[in-house]
């Protein structure tokens, strides 16, 4: 019985040493592959470099969109872009604020998620949370959606 268990466990390591060789390493991983902190190998190195991490229509889209927002910061690998406070000239006691969500490398309705928030100007002049109507986050990811889908249909052109 260890016989066979022992032997079975030699088949399987061995399996898996072969299956971890390639041209780029014909003996296998390394040590730092295994553990970490190794070097990339170029076919990564490459694969990581390449593009964004989420549908680039979406992206350039969002930010054509909503560029009368101050950007505070964008992850273009994690599909976030998060809007400082914006104050409208027209309503100067109020401020919104804004992240997007790219959920996926597909142009999709799904693959998008729009949050706003919203401060008024307090009595004692401070700012204070308020409700954002229902509407505003649909009608920013549609109008997102819609820029994105005429970025595509240009491309394809």
């Amino acid at each position: 019985m260890v016989l066979v268990r022992s032997a079975a466990l030699a088949l399987i390591a061995s399996g898996l040493m072969l299956g971890a060789c390639s041209a780029e390493r014909p003996f296998g991983p390394t040590v730092g592959d295994v553990f970490g902190g190794g070097a990339p190998s170029p076919t990564a190195a490459r694969a990581a470099q390449t593009g964004i991490g989420v549908n680039a229509y979406l992206w350039r889209a969002t930010l054509d969109t909503l560029s009368f927002m101050p950007l505070a910061n964008a992850d273009p690998w994690g599909g976030v872009i998060n809007y400082d406070w914006y104050v409208d000239p027209q309503t100067p006691n109020e401020r919104f604020k804004a992240t997007v969500f790219i959920l996926d490398t597909r142009l999709r309705a799904d693959a998008l998620n729009v949050t706003v928030t919203k401060e008024v100007r307090g009595a004692d002049g401070g700012w204070v949370g308020a409700p954002v109507a229902a509407q505003t986050e649909t009608d920013l990811e549609n109008a997102i959606l819609t820029k994105a889908r005429q970025l595509n249909l240009q491309n394809a052109g």
